[in-house]
């Protein structure tokens, strides 16, 4: 089974944010794969103060390692997700991006961008 790093946002309305961040693991689920949902880290940390942010970020990171491909989902980027996905092209691992047909609508396949060694 493979391991999939769930990217997606967590500021801003963290609350929906959060409950996104389960349907896109559901959904991973669904695909046969093992998500790996660092916005948990979110639940136990801070994540408007700086130190815990920074903390998080770091232990998100570091799950990435156990990951073969890395999926981000929705349209907009942030620039914490920016930093999640210039960590997977330095592991090489492939990036997924997926979007909603509309709010709460269908998960789709955007693109996939490979790496290779």
């Amino acid at each position: 089974m493979k391991n999939v790093y769930i990217c997606s946002p967590l500021k801003g309305d963290k609350q929906k944010n959060l409950e996104n961040a389960k349907r896109y693991a559901k959904y991973a689920f669904e695909c046969g794969t093992a998500p790996v949902v660092p916005h948990f880290y979110a639940e136990i940390l801070d994540d408007d103060d700086a130190e815990d942010r920074k903390t998080g970020l770091r232990a998100a990171i570091s799950l990435m390692w156990q990951c073969d491909e890395c999926w981000v989902f929705g349209d907009e980027i942030t620039e914490g997700m920016k930093m999640e996905t210039g960590f997977a092209e330095k592991l090489n691992i492939t990036i997924r991006y997926f979007s909603e047909d509309n709010l709460g609508g269908t998960i789709i396949e955007k693109n996939k961008k490979k790496h290779s060694h």
